[in-house]
């Protein structure tokens, strides 16, 4: 197999090929780290490359194969991670010059978990400052940009996880998600990617932005590949004080089971009424829904409290909780941070106590309204971004979409949503649609997604970046 083939292996056929010993460990990661080379001029996914201790891992993951021990499920498989998530020895800046020389003693729990499975890790890949600012050009390293077409947004804040597995640079990556960045960088770059439920994967050793709203998740380009990623990283754990004691099921047990039977709730007005989409993502979420009515599912229309309160409810927590955690730095070094981050945490100087507590008392309101609303259907289908990935270069573009989703009432609530890719638009940019689920039933949410993946498979098409 050539690089590019190696490249957009799937972790399911890698995790085969390495078992049966028709692939080396060593072949693939030295594969991976080629494209990096070759592409990563143009898309900056990485900010800190580990080749050294990859091609070690590498070489470790393949002298166990040949001595009749697999390390795991995911044995020399190669991943990358956010730039917030703590690696023992290894840079962790969160993409900011506060914390440019910082060297963590630890592995975060979800760095761990995959190593514990046999993955090597490739290195850091970069982020939103602090996973919050926005594609920022004053910062020490460059923002990363979308495989799809490099003048263009990757989506936020997982950036460097989203354009590096959709570039074929890596088959898996760790995103973070507070209010919708592992599923928006999904959405822009065309690929998969899982928010569990709040308190299925464990935070600790990841750099907080939201306390109670920041979810850890699996990137991939295929549905299966990210319910054996969520396999490995999930699990209770007694370093996160929200880590859920909660049973972790095989997500892959029923993922080829379809959808017949199964009722799906399709939650329009999102799109249509209250943040109207572009007219083709509008369009990819009507054509995926007549895919799982054609499987066999029941369809039918939903509502759910307007965006644009669940919009301002999550605001209100995300940027009281982030000012919390920044104010120190921010007082006694503002000119580090970039302009876009600032210009995103201040406001939360001015939330008041009262405004915090009755976002609180809505949320808690907002969870008992959608237990409510799933008692009637199994999964809802509904928009993710409701544009295209704009122009990285055109500020006012940026900031005008960026607000433009549906990602986070999820965050809000603590569901389960999946962001998967519904197509291409006329510019041949990625469109999307998620999958949103009952708490603790990433199953089910897994199983709808898998089944449109099988129709319409969008994973196939390779990005050619120039």
């Amino acid at each position: 197999m050539n690089d590019e083939d190696l490249g957009f292996l799937s972790i399911a056929d890698a995790s085969e090929k390495i078992a049966l010993k028709k692939l080396s460990p060593v072949e693939l990661t030295e594969a991976l780290l080629r494209r990096a080379e070759e592409l990563d001029t143009k898309l900056n996914a990485y900010l800190l490359k580990d080749a050294d201790k990859a091609i070690a891992a590498a070489q470790a993951a393949e002298k166990a194969i040949f001595g009749g021990r697999k390390l795991g499920p995911l044995h020399g498989v190669p991943f990358g991670l956010k730039d917030i998530v703590d690696t023992a020895g290894l840079r962790t800046t969160c993409h900011s010059k506060i914390l440019a020389d910082n060297i963590p003693q630890r592995d975060a729990t979800v760095a761990a978990k995959l190593k514990a499975a046999g993955a090597i890790l490739m290195g850091k890949l970069s982020t939103h400052e602090f996973a919050l600012g926005g594609p920022a050009f004053d910062l020490p390293w460059p923002p990363a940009r979308n495989p799809w077409n490099p003048n263009h947004h990757p989506g936020g804040s997982s950036s460097g996880s989203g354009a590096a597995v959709a570039a074929g640079m890596l088959p898996m990556a760790i995103g973070t998600d507070t209010g919708g960045s592992v599923r928006n960088p999904a959405s822009c770059c065309g690929i998969v990617g899982m928010k569990a439920t709040y308190g299925r994967v464990s935070r600790a050793g990841v750099f907080p932005l939201s306390f109670s709203l920041d979810h850890i998740g699996p990137m991939t380009r295929t549905v299966v590949d990210n319910a054996l990623m969520l396999q490995a990283i999930s699990g209770s754990d007694q370093r996160d004080p929200a880590s859920a004691n909660a049973a972790v099921p095989d997500f892959t047990v029923k993922i080829e089971d379809g959808v017949k039977g199964l009722k799906i709730g399709y939650l329009r007005h999102f799109h249509e009424v209250d943040s109207p989409a572009h007219e083709q993502m509008a369009k990819s979420l009507d054509d995926a829904v007549d895919v799982l009515k054609n499987e066999g599912a029941e369809v039918r229309d939903v509502s759910f409290v307007p965006l644009s309160e669940l919009a301002a409810a999550n605001r209100i927590v995300l940027l009281s909780e982030a000012y919390s955690i920044h104010r120190k730095w921010l007082a006694e070094r503002p000119e580090d941070y970039a302009k876009a981050t600032r210009d995103r945490i201040l406001p939360g100087a001015f939330m008041g106590a009262a405004d915090y507590v009755d976002a609180l008392r809505r949320r808690a309101i907002y969870r008992e309204h959608f237990k409510r609303l799933m008692s009637e259907v199994d999964v809802i289908i509904c928009a993710s971004s409701m544009d295209p990935a704009c122009r990285i270069d055109d500020e006012a573009e940026v900031g005008r979409t960026y607000g433009r989703q549906a990602r986070t009432p999820f965050n809000l609530l603590g569901v389960p949503a999946l962001a998967i890719p519904t197509g291409f638009s006329s510019e041949g940019l990625p469109l999307s649609m998620q999958v949103v689920g009952k708490a603790f039933d990433e199953a089910t949410v897994y199983r709808v997604a898998r089944a449109y993946e099988r129709v319409a498979d969008w994973s196939i098409h390779r990005p050619k970046p120039n």
